[in-house]
């Protein structure tokens, strides 16, 4: 049947802006969406094709660096659907940029940890995970050995560690439990999107903390100049962790990955801060200069 099957083109559009990791959407009627748009298969010669001009029809908005990042096939990918109708094939895809005001769209920036509140760990261990999520996830496990460890292990709970990178895992073990709007829990944990945008969001995110150790992908979410008080701050506003100060500058001054231009910052108050720059010849000098090092966080 030729409509048995779309595909669907969606962009998950992240910037940092001071220090509030944020992300564009496109509104819905009643959520929030990411953009997204269906692919033309004699209009568009690529996906990626498809896909910016797909953006830059619902948002004004110009897509620079992206990389494709997941394939979503679930049958009922809109959880408010009977699943019954045309299977909607979501290609979707990472794009990083920096903010930009987007006049006469009614797309918005909105913050990344209002919709996955539980991975913002940069003040400390978020208090609802034992307010809310370790009740939520004991009522869903029971005496289910096997659920408890897995909880245990995608949260961090009863003394298991924190991997900062399980994010889809987290956000599809609270979808099992019961435990989201997208769910069907009134009211769910943070902010719900549009279909399975949320769980689009989550995998990007898992992405992008990965990408911290082998590429350098901040710079793409940095000024052409920038101190290292501010590249610090994106590396902490999309990891969800503080970095220790001072190890942080000096681990990132013996990689090489950042040269000074001999210019300052201006300062409103206290010293004006050094100017500095990536450091492209780095890429040439080794495969994977990353800003992840051991020493780095903060242990909490």
């Amino acid at each position: 049947m030729p409509d048995a099957l779309r595909v669907n083109l969606e962009a998950v559009i992240v910037a940092v802006t001071g220090a509030t990791p944020r992300v564009l959407t496109a509104e819905a009627a009643d959520d929030c969406a990411l953009p997204a748009g269906l692919l033309d298969a004699h209009a568009h010669p690529t996906l990626e094709r498809g896909l910016r001009d797909s953006v830059q029809h619902l948002t004004g908005f110009d897509l620079g660096y992206a990389e494709q990042l997941y394939t979503f096939g679930d049958r009922a990918r809109d959880p408010r659907g009977d699943g019954r109708g045309p299977r909607t094939i979501g290609i979707a895809y990472l794009a990083l940029t920096r903010e930009q005001a987007l006049p006469g769209s009614t797309a918005r920036w909105h913050e990344v940890y209002a919709f996955l509140p539980w991975e913002d760990w940069r003040r400390n261990r978020p208090v609802l995970l034992d307010t809310v999520v370790a009740p939520a996830l004991r009522a869903w496990t029971g005496k289910d050995a096997r659920r408890r460890e897995r909880a245990d292990l995608v949260f961090g709970l009863d003394g298991a560690p924190w991997d900062a990178e399980r994010t889809l895992e987290r956000y599809e073990l609270l979808w099992e439990a019961g435990a989201l709007a997208e769910a069907g829990a009134t009211p769910g944990l943070g902010q719900a999107m549009a279909q399975d945008h949320r769980r689009i969001l989550a995998t990007a995110l898992g992405r992008l903390r990965g990408k911290l150790r082998y590429r350098p992908v901040i710079f793409e979410l940095l000024p052409e100049t920038f101190t290292l008080t501010q590249m610090q701050q994106v590396i902490e506003a999309l990891a969800g962790r503080r970095l220790h100060t001072q190890n942080f500058r000096r681990l990132i001054a013996n990689a090489g990955l950042v040269e000074a231009t001999g210019a300052q910052a201006r300062a409103q108050r206290g010293r004006p801060a050094a100017l500095f720059r990536f450091r492209r010849e780095v890429l040439r000098e080794r495969p994977r200069p990353g800003v992840y090092y051991p020493g780095a966080w903060w242990s909490r």
